[in-house]
């Protein structure tokens, strides 16, 4: 009487899936590298509204006029006029707005001044 076991279990294991998740992986990685010239962005239009209470707003026209509120201000003594203007609040909030023709330079340097100050900044955009 000869008795075999049903069950056999076999010692290979095929390949193909692992090759499958490495090429993806590869994939992934090959398109997501930070390369320089990888994204192109614009900045988007934005449904909705700031619900958070705003400090104070700084915008810049398209003759590179800086605006404190609705006060014209020289761009020299942006730093003095917003640490006067955020003297004494707990989480100091910046709106920027710019208008669409102004260099990026210019909004830099308001970001800039802002985060030497650890004044929080908000960039305005169009609505959708």
């Amino acid at each position: 009487m000869k008795l075999r076991g049903r069950n056999k279990v076999s010692p290979e294991f095929s390949m193909s899936s692992m090759t499958d998740i490495v090429f993806l992986l590869l994939v992934f990685f090959m398109l997501t590298a930070n390369s320089p010239n990888a994204l192109d962005l614009l900045l988007p239009k934005a449904k909705g509204k700031t619900t958070k209470k705003q400090n104070v707003s700084v915008s810049i026209n398209k003759n590179l006029e800086y605006y404190l509120d609705e006060k014209l201000i020289e761009a020299d003594n942006l730093e003095q006029e917003l640490q006067t203007a955020l003297q004494g609040e707990e989480k100091p909030t910046i709106i920027l707005r710019v208008e669409e023709s102004v260099p990026i330079e210019n909004a830099v340097t308001v970001m800039d001044v802002a985060q030497q100050n650890d004044f929080k900044v908000i960039l305005a955009v169009r609505p959708k």
